[in-house]
């Protein structure tokens, strides 16, 4: 059953690119932004986090904190995050159970990969209500980040 906007966002708890871990339940009070993606070092996810690292005012004026997920090791978002100089946390779902939970997840995706997330884009309230998803089927589609900014903004 896919997330819907007014239920609890699933908690987790995962590793950061520095090793450290992070729980969802460590934003209470704080609107978080979850971005789901497949893949460092590709194309779209290159272009994707790097336009969040750019406009990353819009999000901190917002009272929100961003995290990139995917199902890549610590050490390749570690590798990513510093060759992007991204300035918002990357978090590890290497075995994939955030993504499970969050219904942001390919059973087959490119080169026979199986398990890997969905570009995805998931904004929750202060509270741990989801207020806004979008699970995205094409890898090469991007998330309406309008429509996270205009969610972010009636949260404030």
């Amino acid at each position: 059953m896919a997330i819907e906007i007014g239920q609890k966002a699933p908690e987790f708890t995962l590793h950061d690119s520095d090793k450290n871990k992070v729980s969802l339940a460590d934003y209470k009070g704080k609107n978080v932004v979850l971005i789901f993606f497949p893949q460092s070092f590709t194309g779209v996810c290159t272009k994707e986090l790097c336009s969040l690292r750019d406009n990353i005012a819009l999000y901190n004026n917002s009272n929100a904190q961003v995290f990139g997920i995917s199902v890549d090791s610590v050490f390749t978002l570690g590798k990513f995050k510093e060759e992007q100089k991204l300035n918002f946390p990357l978090l590890s779902d290497f075995n994939k159970e955030v993504s499970t939970a969050y219904e942001a997840i390919y059973s087959d995706w490119i080169l026979d990969m199986k398990g890997v997330s969905k570009r995805s884009a998931f904004v929750i309230d202060k509270e741990g209500i989801v207020k806004y998803a979008e699970v995205l089927e094409s890898a090469g589609d991007l998330p309406n980040f309008d429509a996270v900014q205009q969610t972010l903004a009636l949260l404030n």
